[in-house]
């Protein structure tokens, strides 16, 4: 699981673990230098942080800064990185049981901050579905199931970043402080043409779509990915197959995708 039909070869992918994502240590041949590090730079245009950190993923078109699509009656403040409100830990009206409000920490950076990404708690990810029209009376939902289904979730973004990490390695010198992440957002009903053309070939389409957009010191990148249902779930919560690239709007994402497609064929 995790390995994208399109990801760089084995000794590109070999770079990423020379390059830890802890802020003390992301460059450690420039630590006179780290104070310019873009990732480190606070940039005095976000949202406050501790709004920033607290949203679930799933949220359509969260990629670009759009009106959110939520139309809220008390006039939330709107998180523009994921297009989210502030995150909701109140359980909902009629709710069958409590469920946690413990937050994970991720192993994913936050563009313009010293912190990770923090994944939602499984009552903020209830709520998130609620909002989105999911009505838990027609499912016969058990509390384990919810924990299941944050640990899925959080596994999928780990691996995800893990998928990105092995692309960047291809830019590892002109951004030896590593990527980070600025935004995303889910577009499920908007297949890409990779999948589109799969499919075509007899293949499945895929059952979700998110788009990233990260930091490369200083340049923004964007990234599609694409998940497959890789059947039955393990017991490092991983059923599904990634297939993760960078997408096909500059001329440095399609050199780099030309190179690794021709290590491919070639290895």
């Amino acid at each position: 699981m995790g390995l994208s039909a399109s990801s760089p070869s084995i000794a590109v992918q070999a770079d990423v673990s020379d390059q830890p994502q802890t802020a003390s240590s992301q460059c450690p041949m420039l630590q006179e230098k780290m104070e310019g590090c873009p990732k480190h730079v606070k940039s005095t245009d976000s949202v406050d942080e501790n709004q920033n950190a607290a949203c679930p993923v799933h949220q359509e078109r969260a990629y670009e800064y759009v009106e959110c699509p939520v139309k809220s009656q008390i006039h939330e403040k709107i998180d523009p990185s994921n297009m989210m409100p502030p995150p909701n830990q109140i359980p909902s009206p009629g709710q069958p049981f409590p469920l946690s409000t413990t937050r994970e920490e991720s192993n994913i950076p936050r563009a313009f901050s010293q912190q990770n990404w923090i994944y939602p708690s499984e009552q903020m990810f209830w709520n998130a579905m609620l909002r989105k029209g999911w009505k838990w009376k027609d499912d016969d939902i058990k509390p384990q199931d919810m924990t299941n289904i944050i640990k899925i979730h959080n596994q999928n973004n780990e691996q995800a970043w893990k998928e990105i990490l092995k692309w960047e390695a291809l830019h590892a010198k002109e951004c030896p402080c590593g990527p980070t992440l600025v935004r995303f957002g889910g577009k499920a009903k908007e297949y890409s043409p990779r999948a589109r053309i799969r499919s075509w070939m007899g293949y499945e389409l895929p059952f979700d779509r998110h788009d990233w957009i990260i930091e490369r010191c200083g340049k923004e990148v964007r990234y599609v990915i694409d998940y497959y249902d890789g059947g039955e779930v393990d017991k490092n919560y991983q059923f599904t197959i990634l297939d993760v690239r960078p997408a096909f709007d500059s001329l440095t994402a399609v050199w780099d995708r030309m190179k690794v497609a021709w290590w491919r064929w070639t290895s």
